[in-house]
């Protein structure tokens, strides 16, 4: 994995914790608008410093949980009012724009 700053975890932190209710960003979103190279990074991210973020707005640009947190993931964000659709996220309609 490439060398990721103290400056870049602190600017995902940041995103993620602005994105409101109701609405998604996908990895790829984030990793493009800090600048990191893949957007795996910003899953390492998410798995090692965000107990404290709404985690759950965070997904795949596919739309669909990974199985690991499928189940908690779309209970949280149906809480939200997330558009959802045979338990896939409808991005057309969630997304935050970058």
């Amino acid at each position: 994995m490439s060398a990721v700053s103290d400056e870049q975890v602190e600017e995902v932190r940041g995103l993620v914790a602005a994105i409101p209710a109701g609405r998604v960003r996908t990895y790829g979103d984030l990793a493009d608008e800090v600048g990191l190279s893949n957007a795996r990074i910003v899953g390492w991210i998410m798995r090692t410093d965000a107990s404290d973020l709404p985690w759950h707005r965070v997904v795949p640009a596919s739309g669909r949980p990974a199985p690991a947190v499928r189940t908690r993931q779309l209970e949280l964000l149906r809480a939200e009012g997330t558009p959802l659709v045979d338990d896939r996220i409808v991005m057309a309609k969630a997304r935050m724009p970058s």
